[in-house]
């Protein structure tokens, strides 16, 4: 089946995903998520949608709901959600530079 079907096992996981998910909340039923799986949770901690994320937790992103949802499959936990405005051609403002600050070494 897998020669035959390359992503026969991708669709069988998002199906999968979004039924795992959908039990826990009411998911958009007129689109299709875009899916990201987070693989470095250490790069993300600024971002507060991903302060709790765990390596291999999924985003789901439904652009025409504009919201995001931040699943945990090993968790079995919806660890966040948060809205998205994804604009049309439009990138969001640059965060203002933060002052760098040299770590405290203690003895």
């Amino acid at each position: 089946t897998l020669r035959e079907n390359p992503n026969a096992i991708t669709q069988e996981e998002i199906d999968t995903l979004l039924a795992e998910v959908g039990e826990l909340i009411l998911l958009p039923q007129d689109e299709v998520p875009t899916i990201a799986t987070v693989a470095d949770p250490e790069a993300l901690k600024d971002q507060a949608f991903f302060a709790n994320a765990q390596k291999d937790d999924k985003v789901l992103i439904y652009a025409g709901a504009q919201k995001a949802i931040l699943y945990s499959p090993a968790r079995k936990q919806v660890i966040e959600v948060a809205p998205v405005n994804i604009g049309e051609g439009e990138l969001p403002p640059a965060p203002a530079p933060e002052a760098e600050t040299t770590p405290e070494v203690t003895q």
